[in-house]
């Protein structure tokens, strides 16, 4: 079925599954610090899980590097250096590698940014969400305006260049007004880099059970309109969905992920992604989700919560999912390079949807169209019912 001759490259993420409080709008994989963070005990546990995934990657260097959560800033500093300093003990980072830290404003101060920096982190991605305190409190975030506002300062005063914001449109009565005043006060604090992103709502959260009033389609689309134009006229280039840089400043790691590479993940219910050219296979496995079933289990096989062998079918949806979403689209060469799949699998489907006005093609390059994006879950719908599994039960 495959026929890979070389392997994508690697990334690796590291999951620390604990928030000070869960936020009402999350469905991630983080639980409330009710006690004390067994901080040495889940980095040894990390460094386990690592070492058992080790086979399947032998011989490849990681080129980036995310620590994620929940709250990593909820570590202390000399914790994350330990944790570095372990993993490249055992696998080798790229020079140059970019190495990020996730991090919220109010639990983190200057020396504990300094801390990091000189732990090795080299890219901080800061969840602001928005500056106002009215819609932080809309949201459950714990921290105000003013913390988000000192959080980002005392960053830049640490050293560090390479600083990602994180914010959500679409708010409980959020106008188009608050929306665009939360991006002119982010692009003030001079980040490389905005995720803007609209607030959905998840299974399995409390606003799920208890769904807040939101702003219409309409007033959506209008806020992501105008919001990326003040974007693109001030420098943030969109290279995703909700993903703006600077030149030269796109996440690699996200980027890695939305080409369809390669990610070992580590950490409660850390996922990942592996391509074997030996077995000719695409291996996608998670670990179990729970911190306290993970500590006692990261040393074992027990740790394995889920692994699934894809299908080509299952390559060819996750492909579309990740490079769609990316501005620059993807290419017939690219395709195969990602999946070792020949491009002709995807013809019908590229064919059907750039019919229906969601896909175009200009020479070799494949991408969504305005529309395309807009309607994004329309053209993945479109993508699973053209391929060959679904047309052969047509």
């Amino acid at each position: 079925m495959f026929n890979f001759t070389a392997t994508p490259p690697l990334s690796l993420y590291v999951h620390i599954p604990w928030c000070v409080r869960k936020c009402p709008y999350c469905d991630f994989n983080s639980h409330e610090a009710l006690d004390d963070i067994p901080e040495d005990r889940y980095i040894k546990a990390l460094l386990a899980d690592l070492e058992q995934d080790l086979p399947a990657v032998w011989g490849r260097p990681v080129e980036s590097l995310f620590i994620g959560g929940g709250t990593p800033s909820l570590f202390s500093a000399h914790g994350i250096e330990r944790l570095l300093s372990e993993i490249r003990a055992r696998i080798p980072l790229k020079p140059g590698a970019e190495i990020t830290l996730e991090a919220n404003p109010g639990t983190v101060d200057q020396a504990r940014f300094s801390g990091f920096r000189e732990a090795g982190i080299n890219r901080l991605s800061m969840g602001v969400q928005s500056f106002q305190d009215d819609q932080l409190t809309a949201i459950g975030r714990i921290h105000d305006g003013s913390e988000a506002l000192a959080a980002t300062e005392s960053a830049h005063r640490a050293g560090f260049e390479n600083i990602n914001l994180d914010l959500m449109f679409g708010l409980p009565a959020q106008t188009t007004a608050q929306a665009l005043l939360d991006l002119r006060t982010a692009m003030d604090l001079h980040p490389t880099h905005l995720s803007w992103y609209e607030l959905t709502i998840e299974p399995n959260t409390w606003f799920y059970r208890h769904p807040p009033v939101r702003p219409d389609d309409e007033a959506l689309w209008k806020m992501q309109t105008a919001g990326h134009s003040l974007l693109s006229d001030t420098g943030f280039h969109r290279y995703e969905v909700s993903a703006y840089a600077q030149e030269g400043r796109q996440c690699r790691h996200n980027l890695n992920y939305w080409q369809f590479g390669d990610y070992l993940g580590i950490g409660a219910g850390a996922h990942a992604k592996i391509s074997n050219a030996a077995t000719q296979t695409i291996t996608r496995t998670s670990k179990v989700k729970q911190p306290r079933t993970y500590l006692d289990a990261a040393h074992s096989k027990a740790r394995i919560g889920t692994s699934t062998k894809l299908s080509a079918d299952d390559v060819m949806l996750e492909f579309a999912m990740n490079s769609l979403r990316l501005d620059s689209g993807f290419t017939e060469s690219a395709f195969t390079a990602a999946t070792s799949l020949p491009f002709a699998l995807i013809e019908r489907q590229v064919q059907r949807a750039i019919e229906n006005e969601l896909l175009a093609a200009d020479k070799d390059v494949i991408k969504a169209t305005v529309k395309g994006q807009r309607y994004l879950n329309e053209l993945l719908q479109l993508w699973m019912l053209e391929s060959p599994r679904h047309a052969e039960n047509r």
